[in-house]
């Protein structure tokens, strides 16, 4: 064969092998979904939903103009942090995988779940359903969590590739250095889903209230943060592949000892077995024969809800699980419950953990990458909602869960 045939034949293997390429990434929508597009889901606690309305929030309005934004986002009852974040991670309500409170006592375990106790929080037992990562990792997709619940335990075994053990104090900036990162990592090693975490505004907004001054600050500067992650983000080779959510758990009201229920006018602590949560909620069990009549005594008492488990109104989605004892006993709008006199140290500032369906409870949605629409405003959704969104992202198969991919489809391009 002389050079020119040589030639020739090397041309058409070439020109071959670019037809197959090319049809093969024609088929999977111009990219393969699992090696080019990557989550980064941000939460950034007790980020009430109009916070960003009252002081200069720059790189969120920045998401907002460029890409999408929810009107509010509809946390799971009780709206906790634990409850919400697994429930971010598994698109399961909290009564479905487990999480059912900050604290709680699990009967089949014979157990108490803290969220400031590690050997709890590290013990896989206690956690249902399928978090995202454990989805992403089952289908052969490396995935890493910074701080975010769940993680540090193996669910079904499973732990994102990359994982961190919470520390509170640990700088944001340099959370958000480990991220970019990871994502300078070679592609094999790469996370393709991240999530991870801020505990503020919400550790603020328990000291000085969701009105405050140093509030507003604290927005400003977690504002902040977001900019220096998506500037660093930019960067990045892989800059638009990436699609970012900031989100967050829940909202934030102001509490005070001015309105406040004493339990104990009604009834006694030691009627009950176990009493778990915290203001503004508790999960309750009587002692033996004594449920109708605790039942009874707190169920007239103004500024409270007391419900039976069996009785909890069904858009709560609430009460079936077991570890929510016999019933629950929660507090009215802005008003706080607990055992005794008040203090200004627990009973001043800010909570949450109200009923979801309270203003003050919603949170935030911001999403831009080259997934998601541009100049978006996405009515309502709830946070079960972020899970299969997010399978859908990444073309993973989802577990089964309770959200749902038609409340957040039309954000998409």
């Amino acid at each position: 064969m002389n050079l020119f045939s040589q030639k020739i034949k090397l041309l058409f293997i070439l020109m071959a092998t670019l037809l197959v390429f090319t049809a093969t990434r024609c088929e999977n929508g111009d990219q393969d979904p699992k090696e080019d597009v990557y989550v980064i889901m941000l939460s950034m606690d007790g980020f009430r939903w109009d916070y960003a309305e009252r002081v200069p929030t720059p790189n969120l309005d920045y998401i907002a103009e460029n890409g999408v934004i929810a009107e509010y986002l509809l946390p799971g009852f009780p709206t906790k942090t634990f409850p919400n974040h697994y429930t971010m991670a598994t698109g399961l309500y909290p009564d479905n995988h487990g999480i059912v409170n900050n604290n709680f006592y699990c009967e089949e375990l014979d157990m108490t779940y803290r969220l400031g106790d590690r050997d709890a929080v590290e013990n896989e037992a206690f956690y249902g359903g399928e978090p995202i990562w454990v989805t992403a990792e089952k289908q052969n997709m490396t995935a890493a969590s910074y701080f975010w619940v769940g993680s540090e335990a193996p669910v079904k075994g499973i732990q994102p590739t990359y994982w961190k053990r919470y520390d509170h104090n640990f700088p944001y900036e340099n959370r958000i250095d480990t991220v970019i990162y990871w994502l300078e990592l070679p592609i094999e090693k790469r996370p393709r889903l991240i999530t991870f975490y801020f505990n503020e505004p919400d550790s603020q907004g328990h000291r000085t209230g969701p009105d405050s001054p140093e509030v507003n600050e604290k927005v400003k500067y977690v504002d902040s943060l977001v900019g220096d992650l998506m500037e660093k983000i930019s960067r990045l080779p892989i800059a638009d592949q990436i699609n970012l959510i900031v989100t967050s758990d829940h909202g934030m009201a102001k509490i005070s000892t001015e309105k406040y229920v004493d339990l104990t006018d009604y009834v006694q602590r030691d009627w009950f077995e176990k009493i778990h949560g915290g203001n503004p909620m508790f999960t309750l069990r009587p002692k033996q024969g004594m449920k109708d009549s605790v039942y009874n005594l707190l169920k007239g008492v103004n500024h409270i809800y007391t419900w039976k488990t069996d009785e909890i109104p069904e858009r709560l989605n609430y009460g079936k699980n077991p570890r929510t004892l016999d019933m629950i006993v929660l507090a009215d709008s802005t008003w706080s419950i607990g055992w005794g006199e008040p203090s200004e140290r627990f009973y001043s500032g800010g909570t949450h953990g109200w009923d979801n369906a309270k203003k003050d409870m919603h949170t935030i949605f911001y999403a831009i990458g080259p997934a998601f629409k541009e100049t978006h405003v996405h009515p309502p959704f709830e946070v079960v909602d972020l899970y299969p969104l997010i399978t859908h992202l990444l073309n993973l198969d989802p577990a089964e869960t309770d959200g749902k991919l038609e409340r957040t489809i039309d954000m998409l391009k």
